[in-house]
């Protein structure tokens, strides 16, 4: 029964997509809304059925179909706790986006459904993988419906947009394929047998059997491509543009979940494949996760426009869910997985609520929208709520997650008295502490301009001058003012209401889930981080009697 669900969530995409193609213009949208909705149903059952909440296992733990036997390429699939949330979170967003564009999208929509159902295809194919190969072809096919979303639906600037992630992306990402061909090289060289690309394989053999300095270029190399998707500073560049470009379903989904595609990886391949890299580069890593919440959370506070406002803070928001995983402790790690998921609820509902705006005033600019709350209260009541869920206020989804990261953060330290391992510890989080008072500040400022104050509204939609050119009728009275969320946006809003309700008062589930996976992820990391406090180093020598003499020597393999 689970095999037939799993293969499932990865064919009922795919023919959706075909379907949708082959349909008439008028009917495209009903179809992938209802394919969606299906696939949504069926991720259900399948995390009904599912038999790794309580252990970290993977299931199904089928094999697979055989692909290239000369390689050892599988099309294994499979899924532990956090995949399967992670898949949950992707089918959940999928059919609100969908539904968030029937008013959005005028012009090729055969297309334009189509592409996302593609791209949700070739998402689930990350979450599911359990074989490199099948992983980074998934991983790279999420650049072509997204690069075709932005180019073609995007705003004024959406070539560049589209040509900057895409460059950014795929660049990185090839040095994340010869990491993994690396290893799994070495792997059968070792073992004088074929070639293997089972990601658990490839894991076991890299963490064991290939030498300190060797660890610490396949993580270099891991890194390269997984820190560009998620991003980290510096290569967080292409992020605000693709997400300011992007209609507003894409900035949903690329929020939501194409970004944890990056945190995943790392989570998934790079933290158990090569952890003697982890605890030698992890200060290096975390103060470009610290110095990516404080200097983009200062581009928020000087941001005029409000679209731009959110993605920039995405990037904040991800250097906390990385200092998260970077903490290397029970802690941070499930802060980590649940700021993933909390991220794409709170963030994609936000952008779900800029596009609802942007569909009515054609404008997001915060100098020419305000006091919106006179015009709009239910909108309003949603803008404030995810805000808030978004900045991490107790009781809502935001919280649970931000406070485990800082927390693991904090008590990281080599010896392990406080029972949590590390080498970060309490200046780390204090500083990235700083990071959630810029937030306060400039989400506050950003709900101060534009559902506050006095009523200011671009030209021509405040005196009933007619709706425009392309704005939707439905958005506006027959006066020509823009009315207030109709049905149709207010049950897209609701649910995501009711999730990030859910999750914050009720939080145990989650993370009683997801322990188990991460122990199993993490299970090295003691040890090897006690030894680098020790040491100073795991890739240096520790034959020399004096200490200061081995500190000095230039690294090499032992």
């Amino acid at each position: 029964m689970l095999s037939t669900l799993t293969s499932l969530l990865l064919i009922l995409p795919l023919l959706a997509a075909g379907l949708v193609a082959l349909s008439p213009e008028r009917l495209s949208k009903w179809i992938a809304t209802a394919a969606t909705l299906v696939i949504f149903a069926v991720s259900i059952a399948f995390a009904w059925s599912f038999t790794g909440w309580t252990d970290g296992s993977i299931a199904p733990r089928e094999l697979g179909l055989s692909i290239m036997p000369s390689l050892g390429v599988n099309l294994s699939l499979g899924a532990d706790a956090v995949g399967a949330m992670l898949i949950l979170l992707t089918t959940f967003l999928m059919p609100l986006a969908m539904i968030g564009s029937f008013t959005a999208v005028k012009e090729r929509e055969r297309e334009y459904y189509a592409w996302f159902l593609l791209l949700q295809a070739a998402m689930l194919g990350v979450f599911l993988a359990r074989d490199a190969i099948v992983f980074y072809t998934a991983y790279e096919f999420t650049l072509v419906p997204m690069y075709f979303l932005i180019a073609i639906y995007g705003g004024a600037e959406r070539r560049a947009a589209s040509i900057k992630f895409f460059l950014y992306t795929f660049f990185g990402s090839v040095l994340t394929l010869s990491g993994v061909i690396y290893i799994a090289a070495q792997n059968a060289a070792a073992a004088g047998s074929a070639w293997s690309f089972d990601l658990a394989t490839l894991a076991d053999f890299a963490s064991t059997k290939l030498s300190p300095t060797q660890q610490y270029w396949v993580f270099i190399l891991l890194m390269s491509g997984f820190a560009v998707k998620v991003p980290l500073f510096p290569v967080h560049t292409w992020l605000p543009l693709a997400h300011d470009q992007a209609p507003t379903a894409g900035s949903v989904i690329l929020a939501g979940t194409l970004l944890k595609l990056g945190t995943y990886g790392i989570y998934r391949i790079a933290l158990p494949a090569a952890p003697v890299g982890v605890v030698e580069l992890n200060q290096f890593f975390a103060i470009l996760c610290i110095i990516g919440i404080v200097y983009t959370a200062l581009i928020c506070w000087v941001q005029h426009d409000a679209k731009k406002l959110i993605a920039y803070s995405s990037v904040s928001h991800l250097g906390f869910c990385m200092l998260g995983l970077f903490s290397l402790n029970s802690i941070g790690a499930t802060g980590s997985v649940m700021y993933m998921i909390n991220h794409g609820l709170s963030t994609g509902a936000l952008f779900l609520c800029i596009g609802m705006i942007y569909e009515r005033y054609h404008t997001k600019d915060m100098d020419q929208l305000g006091g919106l709350f006179k015009r709009m209260p239910v909108w309003s009541f949603f803008m404030v709520f995810f805000t808030l869920a978004s900045l991490g206020l107790p009781g809502l989804n935001g919280f649970i997650g931000e406070f485990l990261c800082l927390m693991g953060c904090f008590t990281a330290e080599p010896h392990s008295v406080s029972g949590y391992p590390g080498v970060l510890g309490p200046w780390y989080a204090l500083v990235a502490g700083s990071g959630l008072v810029l937030a306060a500040m400039y989400l506050l400022i950003m709900l101060g301009k534009l559902v506050w104050g006095p009523l200011k509204e671009p030209h021509g939609h405040d005196h009933g001058h007619g709706h425009g050119h392309g704005h939707d009728h439905a958005a506006h009275s027959d006066s020509g003012l823009p009315t207030d969320l109709s049905a149709r946006e207010v049950g897209i809003l609701v649910p995501l209401a009711v999730v990030c309700l859910a999750i914050g008062f009720f939080p145990k589930p989650m993370l009683t889930a997801i322990a188990p996976s991460v122990d199993q992820t993490l299970a090295k990391y003691p040890k090897l981080v006690e030894q680098y406090a020790h040491d100073g180093s795991l890739i240096k020598p520790t034959t020399a009697k004096d200490p200061r003499v081995a500190m000095a020597q230039p690294s090499s393999d032992k």
